[in-house]
Parts: C-alpha cells; sequence; structure tokens
C-alpha cells in the first residue's frame, strides 16, 4: 500500500519547473493572459445557457443565490488552488498537486478524473456552440442543410423561416404542417472543434492571443447586456417587481426551488464556473508562475461570479423564469427588451464566448494527459512536443478528434452532471492537498499562502461534498465506471513506468 501512496518529491517538481528547451512548454503567459484565459473558460455556457435552465427548472429568481452558493464554493477552492499553483508552476493542475501531497493513487484517480471533465466538457460545449452558431448563421441569411447541424435521428423543424430543434417551438405552436428534417450528424459542431485544436497545435501564445481578443469580445456583449436589460428594467420597475416575486419560489413535489432548489440550481450550474481551475494547467506555460498564478485564478473567478449573479438578476427581471427553459435565454431576454438588434448580438457574443471555452478545456485537458505521461503514468507520445510550435501536439489531436466525435453523433444527455461531479472531486483534493502539505511541510516557501488553514480547505472540502451529494445517481455510477476502467490501466501499465516508482526502487537499492 505505502507504493501506491508515493508522492512526488518537491525537489523533483522544482527541477521540472525549471526546464528549458525545445522539448519543454514554452513560458510565454502573463497575469493578464491568465485572467483572461480563466474568464474565458467560465463566461460561456453558465450565461448563455445554464442561468435560464437553472431558474425555470430549480431555483426561480434565486438562482442568483445558487451562484453565490456555487462561488463561495469555487472561493475555498480557489483559495486553495493558488497556493498550490505559487508553489508548484507545473502543468497538470489538481494532478500535479495530489501527486505532491497525498500519494501516486489519488494523483492518478484525479489527473484521470480531470481527463473525463475537460474532454466531455469540450464536446458538450461544442454541442451547445454549434446550436447558436447555426441559429446565427440563419439570421444572416446562410443556411446550412439542416441534416448537417444535428445528431442522428434528432428530429429538425422550419419555423418562421429558422430551421431548429421541434423542443424550441414555442408554447402552444404545433409541429404539423411544418417542414421536417432528420439529423445525420452534426458537421458545425465538428469542424468548430477542428479549428479550435488547430489554433492549440499552433502554440499557446497564440491561441492565449486568440482568447484574450474573444474574451474583450464577449465581455463587451455581456456588459451591453446588462446595461440594456438594468436600464430597460429601470424604465419599468413594475415589471422587474412581477418576475422577481416570489423570489424564491415555493418548494415542489420534486424537491426543487425553496431553499433546497438553490442548493440544487448551484449543483447544476457548476459547469459554469468549470475553467478558472484550467489557469493552473497553464502554470508550466506562466513567465513569473509564482507572482501571476494567483492573481489569474482569483482574478478570473472575482470577475466571473459578480457578472453571473448582475446577468441572472437582470435576465429574470426581464422575463418570468418558467418561461426560461430553452437554448438561448439571454436572447430571450434581451428581446424582451423591444431592441431588435440584441438577438443577433448575443448569438454573436455566445459564438464567441463557448469556442473560448471549448479553447480552455482542451488545453487543459491536453496538459493534465502531459503532466502524467512525463510521469511514466501514460503512454511517451502523450508528453511529445512539437519541435516547432512547443506545444503537446500528438495529445491535442487525439483529443481533438475525441472532442469532436461525441457533439457530432451522440445525444449527451446529463454531461454537465458529469462534468461537474468531476470538477467538484478535484476541488475536494485540492483542498485535501493544501492542508496536508501545511502539516508535512510547513517551513514551505509559499509565495501565495491560503487564509485561515485548516478552515479554508476544510469547508471548501465540506461544501463540495454537498454539492456533489445533490447531483443525480447515474452521474456517481458513470464516474465511478470510468475511475474503474482508470485503475486497469495504472495496475497494467502506470506502476510500472513510474518515474517516482523507479526513483524509490533505486533509493533502497542503494
Amino acid at each position: 500500500m505505502s507504493r501506491l501512496l508515493r508522492i512526488k518529491p518537491m525537489s523533483m517538481l522544482s527541477l521540472e519547473a525549471g526546464e528549458q528547451g525545445e522539448h519543454t512548454l514554452k513560458r510565454s503567459l502573463g497575469a493578464v493572459n491568465l485572467i483572461t484565459l480563466g474568464i474565458g473558460a467560465v463566461i460561456g455556457a453558465g450565461i448563455f445557457v445554464l442561468t435560464g435552465q437553472a431558474a425555470a427548472l430549480y431555483a426561480g429568481p434565486a438562482v442568483a443565490l445558487s451562484f453565490v452558493l456555487a462561488g463561495i464554493t469555487c472561493a475555498f477552492a480557489g483559495l486553495c488552488y493558488a497556493e498550490f499553483a505559487s508553489i508548484i508552476p507545473i502543468a497538470g493542475s489538481a494532478y500535479t498537486y495530489g501527486y505532491a501531497t497525498l500519494g501516486e493513487l489519488v494523483a492518478w484517480i484525479i489527473g484521470w478524473d480531470l481527463v473525463l471533465e475537460y474532454a466531455f466538457g469540450a464536446a458538450t460545449v461544442a454541442s451547445g456552440w454549434s446550436g447558436y452558431f447555426n441559429s446565427l448563421l440563419q439570421q444572416m441569411g446562410i443556411v446550412i442543410p439542416p441534416q448537417l447541424t444535428a445528431i442522428p435521428g434528432a428530429q429538425l423543424v422550419k419555423y418562421q423561416g429558422m430551421w431548429g430543434p421541434v423542443m424550441s417551438l414555442p408554447p402552444g405552436v404545433s409541429d404539423a404542417g411544418l417542414p421536417h428534417a432528420t439529423g445525420y450528424f452534426n458537421l458545425v459542431a465538428m469542424i468548430g472543434v477542428f479549428v479550435i485544436t488547430t489554433i492549440l497545435v499552433i502554440g499557446i501564445k497564440e491561441s492565449a492571443n486568440f482568447n484574450s481578443v474573444i474574451v474583450f469580445i464577449k465581455l463587451s456583449v455581456v456588459g451591453i447586456f446588462l446595461v440594456v436589460g438594468g436600464y430597460f428594467l429601470f424604465k419599468h420597475p413594475a415589471l422587474a417587481q412581477t418576475n422577481w416575486h416570489p423570489f424564491i419560489p415555493p418548494k415542489d413535489a420534486n424537491g426543487n426551488f425553496g431553499w433546497g432548489g438553490i442548493a440544487k440550481g448551484a449543483s447544476r450550474i457548476f459547469f459554469a464556473y468549470i475553467g478558472f481551475d484550467a489557469v493552473s494547467t497553464a502554470a508550466q506555460e506562466a513567465k513569473k508562475p509564482q507572482r501571476d498564478m494567483p492573481i489569474g485564478i482569483l482574478g478570473s473567478l472575482v470577475i466571473c461570479t459578480v457578472l453571473y449573479i448582475a446577468v441572472s438578476l437582470v435576465l429574470t427581471g426581464l422575463v418570468n423564469y418558467s418561461t426560461l427553459n430553452v437554448p438561448a435565454p439571454v436572447a430571450l431576454g434581451i428581446d424582451a427588451t423591444g431592441v431588435s438588434w440584441g438577438s443577433m448580438l448575443v448569438k454573436i457574443g455566445a459564438v464567441f464566448g463557448l469556442a473560448t471555452v471549448m479553447l480552455v478545456m482542451l488545453l487543459g485537458q491536453t496538459r493534465v494527459f502531459y503532466s502524467m505521461s512525463k510521469d511514466g503514468l501514460l503512454w511517451k507520445w502523450a508528453s511529445a512536443i512539437h519541435p516547432k510550435f512547443r506545444t503537446p501536439w500528438i495529445t491535442t489531436i487525439v483529443f481533438g478528434l475525441f472532442a469532436a466525435v461525441f457533439p457530432a453523433f451522440l445525444p449527451i444527455s446529463r454531461l454537465a452532471d458529469l462534468v461537474n461531479i468531476g470538477t467538484l472531486l478535484a476541488f475536494t483534493i485540492v483542498c485535501a492537498g493544501v492542508w496536508v502539505l501545511r502539516v508535512r511541510q510547513p517551513e514551505l516557501h509559499r509565495p501565495f499562502k491560503t487564509p485561515l488553514v485548516p478552515l479554508v480547505p476544510a469547508l471548501g472540502i465540506l461544501s463540495a461534498g454537498f454539492l456533489m451529494s445533490k447531483l443525480a445517481l447515474i452521474t456517481w455510477e458513470v464516474m465511478i465506471g470510468w475511475l474503474l476502467f482508470g485503475l486497469v490501466i495504472y495496475f497494467t501499465y502506470s506502476i510500472k513506468h513510474s518515474k517516482v516508482q523507479k526513483l524509490a526502487k533505486a533509493a533502497e537499492a542503494d
């Protein structure tokens, strides 16, 4: 058992952090790049899709409190991530932190979990991105054959000159007599992932610059929505008063709404926060990681939480929460203001916003796989660096193909919940790791220190566990199945090729 819990020595991590040359990742990211990287991952599906769904199904206008609850959980974890990122400026995020504190087996479990989180998360976002992009093209008069815009067997109808899913028809409108089509595969989603993958292969600096430009665009769109919607509510206070009453709807027979609905909403919208932790996966590509990583992690988290709360309040003020379970709730909200150009503007923001989420999720996934391969826990090809672009190009292409196939051919139900449980598990391990490292190595130099240890890590563990308990049973079943599959790889390959295990054997031999 002691073999399975061997930690990766801090001396080895420090040595890796100082590596240079054409076979290492290139340090080219500053604090602004890291903040926009986090915002790029976080501001996307949460604002443009999940806010409306969580309000309509779980929390009502109190979805704003759901974001507060989820944001508090992220804050505890974010402080712990920031300490680790300043101590261990290595690619790999929670995987690397777990390896340094809780041992190899725990590190493997969280690394394998992160692979699932980021890869399937990117696939989920690609599916949402394709819906907004196709809708935007149609609004501009460009029509892609509907059979190439949806998964096999999906039923589409043409309503008011626009192709869309049957479920997107307004209440009371029948699909009888409307033109129908059946989906073959989602070519739009596939092409979107291929483009993002190409950008990631070309280089991290190019990817970060691309991300920074798009973050500026989508933040401008979110800002315009808040200004236009907020001004409209200021001029029509009776509308907001009506839609916000009751602010916490009474609990229904399914346990939704009420105070319990706020917690359920928080567990579902947690997908909206996935991304700030992805900043830590780029630690090995930061120019001054000890200073810039905490700024990137905490800065992006604070900015995004404030925006989420503001958008949810304005959205539920403009439109009754019961009508928001639609693919584009923010577009529905701004349509209520009568601003005709609002719908197209929001779709443009969603297209750009979801593209950056895909980029950061695929970036995070490939860096975790790269770190696991460098440690000998995965095959050597996974850490191969392109001699010109200095990126893990084979891993990027492999998982780009993986992320492209799923939204093109498969309906991904409950995937947001599955990604949520992966993230919450990672948060739990990071919080525990900070606590353990404080006990084991209190003298270690920490450029950034998590305050109030062990209180903050303990609250992080408890709050993440609470939100995990609110997720569906199928989510737990799929997660356990994935981890069991990963353990087969660990015991048949990883433990035999682990650099830490080889180092320990060599020390024992001496």
